[in-house]
Parts: structure tokens; C-alpha cells; sequence
């Protein structure tokens, strides 16, 4: 069952229950004021007979309220004469009236009748103990069918014997049954109607819900290609439309991203790879090589296995910066920095420097870690004379490694200052230096996975400056407030 046929059931059974309880409380309120305005007829008919006003069984009886909702009663003062309906004390007019029959039980149970229809209404056990009280006053009023017709009885007793007033109430049994119909029908009308409006808006509220349903089930079907959800509104249905098509944009991203670093990664591992293949085919006939061919070989091969080795490192770390499943927890970037130094102290016994202040942040600690370690890295690698120190500096969410090397330049192309990040991108002057271009990447990659950027320049007195910050929604309180602006650039960060 679909989710708009579940709301228009929903919108209907609430109908329906609001429908049979209004309609339930109506046509009990009705028969209450009917069967009141009865009783009253019937007392006030009582009261007449008893001071022998014999003349009002001939009048006619209102036994429906009129409209100020009171009875209409009965004059014991009136009968009907030429001048047309009688008009009653509560002013109801009775158009349609119902005759009256009255009969009186004496002490031992004898029935007399007094007047009115000629109709014998039966005595029952509670009738004669009225009937045998000597004090009159008390009544009770019952109803009783005679015949095929339904009566509503008062009897009252009047000292000695006790008086009987009986009314028809037939019609106005058909008229509440009438009101039974009428207000069923109206429960059903009410209940289909409210079904067809809870159909036609639920439709117009799934709408939406549809169309998402339909575009997930094509992208499962057929892959990502170019789709998005149309976003109308602000509503909740707005908002998943929209993180959907931010799903579907960063699923897109990340598809294009993995299949540029596949063919990278084939374009780079290509190298090696057939570089160890002839080498593998000469090995074929080493005994034919001179001892020195021989010593070239294998130091060709350990070379190139090396660096094969190395490049597949270095794609494990690509990939491991990528990864979402990492918990994020509070880390500060002064004591990553710290340690990240110090590892590379004892790898490259090179003298590197932290300086800053704590700076608390969310994020995930192995992407840091290992972007400020790729930073170390490369700045150790190109600055190569162990007399220059490596210094770090720490500022509000920001990392920057500053080294005295040969800085950044650019190429026949121009671009190297903004291309540094990219893979497997190695400037001129790295050409004869290990590494495969990837360190600077992996570092990147972190900063956009933590809402950041990277930057890079080159430092006055000689030198680069490479660095990355991450997002200002990421910092924590307690970071460094009196260093605000967040993203220094090179110069400022690299000292003099």
C-alpha cells in the first residue's frame, strides 16, 4: 500500500470517527429534548385533569420544542377553538398535534377512563402502589406499546387513586428515526468526501516523495550520470531533496575523483613496471653480462623496486586520507605538530622548530597527523643542507611548514605554485628526487575533508612556506583568539 492510499484511509478514518461522534451526541441530545418536552405535555395535562379541566384532553399537543428551544406544553387554560391552532404557554405552535388518552386507577385497581383517545393503557404493579398512596404527588412515566402503537405514559397519583396520561409518541419515534438516517448519511458523505480530499492532498504531498523515489531507484538502476531531485519549498521534503542532490553531487565527486587516481596511479606504476620487465628479460642471459652490466642490473632493479614500492605506500596513504569511518574526536594541532616533529626529527635528524599556541579542533587525528608529517616530509626532502632548521608554526586551525630551500618556480608552464597539490605532479627540480609527487596531494585531500585549504608560496630570504587550515566550523573553543584571522598566508607564517 502506497504512502498517499495510507494518508487518504488516515484522512477518512478520522472523518468518519469525528462524523459518528458528533452524529452520536446529536441524535442523543435530540431524543432528549423530545422526550422532555413530552414529559412536561404530560405534567401539564396531569395537572389540568386534576382540577377537572377535562377539556384539554381534546387539545392539540406540541411534541417538539419550537425554536427558542422551549416545549410548547399545554394550556390547561385553552382549548382548540375556531380562531385556528392553539398557541401554548412556552408560545410553540402546534400545527401537527398528537391527541391525548387518560384513564384514572382507583386504590384496588380499578380502571376508569377519563377521556381523550380511546385507547386502554395497560396498569402495571408500580401504577396501583401510586394508585394505594394516600399522600398524592409522586409519578412515574414509562413508555408501552398498545396495538401496534407506541405510548408514552405518566402516572401520577392524586390521593387515593393515581391518573394516567398517555400521548402517542409514534411520530416522533419516525422523526428521531428519520434524524438517525439523515445523520448516517451525512457521517457517510462527510467520511467519502473527507477521503477524496485526503487522496487529492496526499497526492499533492507524496508528489515530491515520488518523483525522490523514482530518481534513487534510477540512480541504483543505471549509476549516477547527471540527475538531481527538484527542490520546491523549504519544507522537510525541501531539505532531503536537497541533501540529496548534495549526496549525488559528492558521490559524482568522488567517482571522478577515484577514476582520476586510477589512471594516475596506471600512468605512474606503467614506468617502473616495464622498466622491471626488461630488466627481466637481460636476466634471462645474466651469465652472458659482464660482472659490471651485472652490478648495474641489480642496482637498477633494487632501485626500481624501491620506488615501486614507494608509490604503492604512498597510494595506501592516498587512500587511508580519504577515508570517512574515522571517528572525528576534539585534537589539537599543536601537540599533532609536536609529534609529527619529533618523528621526523629522529627519521631525517634534521633540527625542526614548533611554535603557536594550542589549537583545539574537530577532526579526524590519522588524517592530521598524517598530512603535517607529508608537510615535514617534503620540506626536509627539499631542503637538503642539515644546517637549515624546518620550522613549524601553529595558528587557529592552520598548519605551516617553512623551509630554506630552493622555494617554488615556476615552470615552462607557469603553473607550479597552484599545481604542487595535484598528483603525481613533480616540478623540475624534483625530477632527481625520491617520491612520487603524491605527499602534497594526501595533504589536500585532508584539509577538503575537513572543510579547509591548502596554500603554498615562497618565503622571503629564500625558501617555500606549505601549508593547510581547516574550516572555522571545526574550531574549538580555547583555540588561539588573539591570532583570529585564521589563514596567514607564506610570508607571515615563514619568519624571515
Amino acid at each position: 500500500m502506497s504512502l498517499g492510499t495510507r494518508l487518504a484511509l488516515a484522512f477518512a478514518l478520522v472523518a468518519a470517527v469525528v462524523a459518528g461522534t458528533v452524529g452520536v451526541l446529536s441524535y442523543h441530545s435530540a431524543s432528549e429534548r423530545i422526550s422532555g418536552e413530552i414529559d412536561r405535555s404530560l405534567q401539564a395535562a396531569t395537572t389540568a385533569l386534576a382540577g377537572g379541566q377535562t377539556a384539554v384532553l381534546g387539545a392539540p399537543v406540541a411534541a417538539l420544542p419550537d425554536g427558542d428551544g422551549r416545549g410548547g406544553g399545554i394550556d390547561p387554560g385553552r382549548t382548540v377553538g375556531a380562531e385556528g391552532p392553539a398557541v401554548g404557554q412556552g408560545g410553540g405552535r402546534w400545527d401537527d398535534p398528537q391527541q391525548l388518552t387518560a384513564q384514572r386507577v382507583a386504590a384496588d385497581g380499578t380502571v376508569t377512563r377519563v377521556g381523550g383517545r380511546d385507547v386502554a393503557l395497560p396498569v402495571t404493579g408500580t401504577d396501583r402502589a401510586l394508585a394505594a398512596q394516600a399522600r398524592g404527588g409522586a409519578s412515574a412515566g414509562t413508555e408501552t406499546r398498545v396495538g401496534d402503537q407506541a405510548y408514552r405514559v405518566l402516572t401520577t397519583a392524586v390521593g387515593g387513586a393515581a391518573l394516567q396520561v398517555g400521548i402517542d409518541v409514534d411520530r416522533s419515534s419516525r422523526v428521531l428515526a428519520g434524524t438517525a438516517v439523515e445523520i448516517a448519511v451525512a457521517a457517510v458523505v462527510v467520511t467519502l468526501v473527507a477521503a477524496v480530499l485526503g487522496w487529492l492532498l496526499a497526492r499533492r504531498i507524496t508528489r515530491r516523495l515520488v518523483r525522490l523515489t523514482a530518481l534513487t531507484e534510477e540512480v541504483a538502476a543505471s549509476g549516477l550520470g547527471e540527475r538531481t531531485a527538484p527542490v520546491e519549498g523549504r519544507d522537510e521534503v525541501a531539505r532531503l531533496s536537497a541533501s540529496v542532490n548534495t549526496m549525488l553531487r559528492r558521490l559524482a565527486e568522488a567517482r571522478d575523483s577515484q577514476e582520476r587516481l586510477v589512471q594516475d596511479a596506471a600512468h605512474e606504476l606503467r614506468t617502473p613496471l616495464t622498466s622491471l620487465r626488461t630488466n627481466a628479460s637481460v636476466l634471462r642471459r645474466i651469465d652472458r653480462l659482464s660482472p659490471e652490466s651485472r652490478e648495474r642490473l641489480v642496482a637498477d632493479v633494487d632501485g626500481e623496486t624501491r620506488e615501486l614500492a614507494r608509490l604503492v605506500e604512498e597510494l595506501v596513504e592516498l587512500a587511508l586520507a580519504r577515508r570517512t569511518d574515522e571517528p572525528e574526536t576534539g585534537v589539537d594541532l599543536l601537540v599533532v605538530a609536536t609529534a609529527a616533529a619529533e618523528r621526523t626529527r629522529r627519521r631525517t635528524g634534521r633540527t625542526i622548530t614548533v611554535d603557536g599556541a594550542p589549537s583545539p579542533v574537530r577532526g579526524r587525528v590519522s588524517g592530521l597527523e598524517r598530512a603535517v608529517g607529508n608537510l615535514l616530509e617534503n620540506a626536509a626532502k627539499f631542503d637538503a643542507d642539515p644546517a637549515h632548521v624546518v620550522e613549524v608554526v601553529v595558528r587557529r586551525g592552520t598548519v605551516s611548514v617553512a623551509d630554506r630551500g630552493p622555494g617554488l618556480h615556476d615552470g615552462a608552464d607557469g603553473y607550479e605554485t597552484e599545481r604542487i597539490f595535484d598528483r603525481f605532479h613533480r616540478s623540475d627540480a624534483a625530477r632527481a628526487l625520491p617520491g612520487s609527487g603524491l605527499g602534497l596531494s594526501i595533504v589536500r585531500d585532508v584539509a577538503l575533508a575537513h572543510d579547509g585549504t591548502v596554500f603554498a608560496g615562497n618565503r622571503p630570504g629564500g625558501g617555500a612556506a606549505i601549508g593547510f587550515s581547516v574550516g572555522a566550523g571545526r574550531l574549538l573553543p580555547d583555540s588561539d583568539h588573539g591570532h583570529a584571522g585564521a589563514s596567514p598566508g607564506p610570508a607571515s607564517l615563514g619568519g624571515t
